[in-house]
Order: C-alpha cells, then sequence, then structure tokens
C-alpha cells in the first residue's frame, strides 16, 4: 500500500470517468439511486453555483444536518473549488451554533429544517435577523461579518435563504472555464475539512484536515477490510463526525465502492437496507449492533451478503462481537484515534481474532508510527507499561483554526500528536486503551468537555461552585454528572438545573445525574479533585438506588 496524492474532485472524477454506471449514493428507503457520473454532474452544478454566490478558495462552508443525500453534494462540490467545508453537530442549539458560525468564520451555511425537537430554520432566523430583511444576494451579519449566504437543504422557500434545488438548477446554465479553473488551483494538502472538537481546554476548537490527511486516512481503513469496488456499505453514523465523513466516505471514494444511506439511525431501516441492496460491509456503534441484533423483526431479513464492517466509539463487549459475527455474518474491526489524527491512529484488521478484534485497537496505520509516552519523562515506554498515546504521520492535522497555541500543546516539537489518552503496547504489538489523562467525557461517541457544562452552568445564579465529570454507564461508557455547590440561602432542585439546559445545549450535554453538595473534596494544595468526584456520584447513586455497572 502506498499514500495516494488525489483531492477529492479528482478521485470523483476519476470514478466518473472510469466507471460511469457504477452506484455510487443510494438510499433504499426512498429509491434514490446516483451512479459516479450522475453525482459528479450534481456536484459540478452546484460548484459552479458556488462559485456564483461568491464561495472562492478557503470559504468555509457549513453543513448543519442529518445524512440527507445532498450533504455529500455539498462536501465535494465546496472540495472541488478549494473551500473548505465546516461540519455542525445535528445536537447543536443556538450557543453552539452561534460560536461555531462566529469561530470558524462560516462564509455560506447549508442547512435543513430541523432536527428531533430543534428547529434549525427558526435558530437561524434568531442569530441572523437580518435574513427576514434584507436582499438574500447581498447579506450582511452584524453578528457574522463573514457570513455571506444561508442555504436551504430542502423543497421549501426560506425567506432569505437560497434553496439547494435552486443552485443546482441555475449551476446548469452555468459556464463550466471558472470551475475548472478553481479546480486546477487545489492541491491535495489544502485545507478540505474542518471538524470541531472539545479537545483539551475549553471551548470546542476547529480541527484542520487537509484532503491529503482523510483520503489516505479512509483509504488504510478501506485496505483493512479489503474494499473492492463491487462492495457496499451501509452507513448509518453521523456524517459530521469522522466515522461518517472519513472512515466511511473516504473508504468508499478511494476504492469506488458505494455508499448505501441511512439519513438517521433506524435499526430497522438498516436492516431492511442491507437485506435489499446485499450490503457487504455495515458501520456503527456498539450500541447501533446492539439494536439491530435485538429488533423484534431481526430475523425476517437475510443478513448473509455482510463479511466485515467497523464497530468504534465505546468498547466493544466480545459477546456483541460474536453475536455480529454468528447472526450478522460481518467481521468487524475497530479503529482508535481522534480527530486530530485525522482520525485513525491504530486499527485491527479482518485477519486479526476474535479476542485481538475485542478487545485491543490493533497496530498503527501504515505510514503512521505510534508511541506509548511516559508522560512525566517524555520517554517511550517499553511494551506492557502504560503512558500516553502519541502518533506522527501523515495523517497529523494542519492545526486547530486560529489557535496556534492550543496546536502547539498537542503537537510536540519531534512532530507528534499527544492524544491525551492513556495505552499500553503488549507483546504482539497491539494496543490497549487504559484511560485518560485529560478529563473529556467520552458519552455514545460524542466528546463532552466538562469546561463547556460548567461555564454554562456558572450563569445560573444560585449556584456558587459546579463540577462536571463521567459517570460509568453500561450503555453509554460514560453519562454527565454535575456536582453543584450552592450559593448560602438558595436552593435548586434537579429539574431546575435540566429545565435550564434544555434548548440551551444539546440534549447529549444536559447533566443525566445532578448532586447537591456542601463542599468539593480538594487536594492539600486546594485543587477539586475529579476523580473522587466520579466515585462520590456513584455512591450516591446506589444510596438512590440507581445502579449504574
Amino acid at each position: 500500500m502506498e499514500l495516494i496524492d488525489y483531492t477529492f474532485g479528482q478521485l470523483l472524477e476519476k470514478h466518473a470517468a472510469e466507471r460511469p454506471d457504477h452506484d455510487f449514493l443510494v438510499y433504499s428507503d426512498r429509491a434514490l439511486r446516483l451512479t459516479y457520473a450522475e453525482f459528479n454532474d450534481r456536484v459540478d452544478k452546484l460548484a459552479k453555483a458556488f462559485l456564483e454566490i461568491g464561495v472562492t478558495k478557503g470559504s468555509k462552508v457549513g453543513v448543519w444536518g442529518k445524512n440527507v443525500p445532498d450533504w455529500l453534494t455539498i462536501m465535494f462540490a465546496a472540495a472541488k473549488i478549494g473551500a473548505v467545508l465546516v461540519t455542525v453537530n445535528t445536537n447543536y442549539k443556538t450557543a453552539e451554533l452561534e460560536y461555531i458560525m462566529k469561530n470558524a468564520d462560516i462564509h455560506t451555511m447549508c442547512m435543513v429544517n430541523g432536527y428531533r425537537d430543534s428547529d434549525y430554520v427558526q435558530m437561524m432566523y434568531e442569530s441572523v435577523p437580518e435574513l427576514k430583511s434584507g436582499d438574500r444576494s447581498h447579506l450582511r451579519s452584524e453578528k457574522f461579518p463573514e457570513l455571506r449566504n444561508v442555504v436551504y437543504i430542502g423543497q421549501e422557500k426560506q425567506r432569505g435563504m437560497y434553496s439547494i434545488a435552486e443552485l443546482i438548477t441555475a449551476g446548469t446554465y452555468l459556464d463550466d472555464k471558472a470551475l475548472r479553473e478553481a479546480e486546477a488551483k487545489v492541491s491535495p494538502h489544502d485545507e478540505v475539512n474542518m471538524q470541531y472538537t472539545s479537545g483539551t481546554t475549553g471551548f470546542p476548537k476547529g480541527v484542520m484536515l487537509s484532503h491529503h490527511n482523510i483520503l489516505n486516512n479512509g483509504n488504510a481503513t478501506g485496505e483493512f477490510m479489503s474494499f473492492t469496488p463491487e462492495d457496499k456499505l451501509l452507513t448509518c453514523v453521523p456524517l459530521f463526525h469522522c466515522f461518517g465523513c472519513v472512515l466511511a466516505l473516504c473508504a468508499v471514494i478511494t476504492h469506488g465502492s458505494t455508499m448505501v444511506m441511512v439519513e438517521d439511525f433506524d435499526p430497522l431501516k438498516v436492516l431492511a437496507s442491507i437485506h435489499k441492496e446485499r450490503c457487504t460491509i455495515l458501520y456503527g456503534v456498539p450500541t447501533m449492533f446492539i439494536a439491530e441484533l435485538n429488533h423484534p423483526m431481526f430475523d425476517m431479513f437475510d443478513l448473509t451478503s455482510l463479511r466485515t464492517g467497523i464497530m468504534a466509539g465505546a468498547v466493544c463487549p466480545i459477546d456483541t462481537m460474536n453475536q455480529v459475527m454468528d447472526r450478522m455474518h460481518c467481521k468487524v474491526i475497530s479503529v482508535y484515534g481522534l480527530t486530530e489524527s485525522s482520525p485513525g491512529m491504530t486499527a485491527t484488521r479482518i485477519t486479526d481474532s476474535t479476542e485481538v478484534r475485542a478487545t485491543t485497537v490493533g497496530r498503527e496505520f501504515p505510514f503512521v508510527e505510534v508511541r506509548v509516552i511516559d508522560p512525566e519523562t517524555g520517554e517511550e515506554c517499553p511494551a506492557g507499561v502504560q503512558g500516553e498515546m502519541c502518533c506522527r504521520g501523515y495523517n497529523i492535522m494542519k492545526g486547530y483554526y486560529k489557535n496556534p497555541e492550543a496546536t502547539a500543546e498537542v503537537i510536540d516539537a519531534d512532530g507528534f500528536l499527544h492524544s491525551g489518552d492513556l495505552g499500553v503496547k503488549d507483546e504482539e504489538g497491539n494496543y490497549r486503551i487504559t484511560g485518560r489523562i485529560k478529563e473529556m467525557i467520552i458519552r455514545g461517541g460524542e466528546n463532552i468537555y466538562p469546561r463547556e457544562i460548567e461555564n454554562f452552568l456558572f450563569k445560573m445564579p444560585q449556584i456558587q461552585g459546579v463540577e462536571v465529570v463521567g459517570i460509568p454507564s453500561p450503555k453509554y461508557g460514560e453519562e454527565v454528572g454535575a456536582f453543584i455547590k450552592l450559593k448560602a440561602g438558595e436552593t435548586l432542585s434537579e429539574e431546575d438545573v435540566k429545565l435550564y439546559c434544555r434548548g440551551q445545549i444539546a440534549r447529549y450535554k444536559i447533566p443525566k445525574y445532578i448532586f447537591f453538595i456542601d463542599e468539593f473534596p480538594m487536594t492539600a494544595s486546594g485543587k477539586i479533585q475529579k476523580y473522587r468526584l466520579r466515585d462520590l456520584g456513584v455512591e450516591m447513586l446506589e444510596e438512590r438506588g440507581v445502579t449504574i455497572v
């Protein structure tokens, strides 16, 4: 295997020329099917329209929505002209949306109508009231000085917004010359994607990733599972995460395979799509596989076409791994890494034993150097000794957007990215993750940084002090727990706190457990001992009769 040196646009055009009638994108539940040639044509039309409304090389194009068909059209259209796709978590509420739009310098925001209990259109009008009063072709926002366009992904007309359909139609009549000139200026080493991660301190940071970063990471991932053009990958993980837009999309586009999409995870739709399309590969977090295995209609579907896939985002129980192999005929692997490493750093292979695939995160990616480093001395740890997982190679991000200080904190002078995770390498060369140096909570694959929630809760006038930690959860790995010290004479209930959070921060960040305490456990030097809070939370829940392990 060698490193590839393509842009997204070049790869798409290569497959469209060599296999024009081969399916690229399929939505089985709505009979939507686009070949490589058809998808490339749609991308070109949107790319030309983007140029017409002022999107240029380096412009930040946000996409906020579920796995709708034109999510990928937007990604490739932006990539072809050198723009940067900024992925926005579908769970975000107004405060989080505004932070991303401002911090990322969003030029063009593309969005669906909403998700679950969130009305994206109303949230956008609240954040950008100028949409309702001005000419959409001359949008100027007081709050977001870089914003020039809002694009609605849907059939309805929205005041002040372009629709994706009208842009693609307009692109039909625009000349190709400007598009070809823009494409010629795009390099594989240009930034193509920016994803926000909580990182190690403060608010989310934009991770800048290049075509070279993520296409090579996806290519290697596909090789671990022996992808071919004839493979069909069922993708039900969100595209706004690296799991979807790198491990899934980039594995497919580098191998000329087919993506069978599910817009939003539903175990019945997943099973039906595998059955109908004869999918060969399936991705998901453990809870998704468990939901599929336990669905009452499971036995109605023929899943014998499946051969492999990825189970990631949380530790996989070996019993679940065995069930997936036996009942779903799917030999899954796991991938470990972080957004800053594109994301893959290590992975198991389909040739590994079940035990290795269930209990380790495998070996390093090709062309990636992985070291377990002693956090105190900076020396590499021998096999069997715990240290911080670090890596160096083509997969390392270009940096955090507008934040060189934070970039320098995680990438050392030798070019090694420090993950903040603790791990150990065994005698066979496989790695195991043993803990985390940083305090980030990982709930069902979602990264949650306590400081962000603490800062938000501090706005409640009754609160004197608050500390947020992860509480063990058999279903999600961790749940958010908030320890609150009230001001003298003040009162609050658990429901008061949760009501304050609803509609303001993403649902998965809202503390599941609220603990009111008189004092925080402290070190002799006056630092709060968060690890003791975690243990205290478990004890207090047991006293309430809640069993969490």
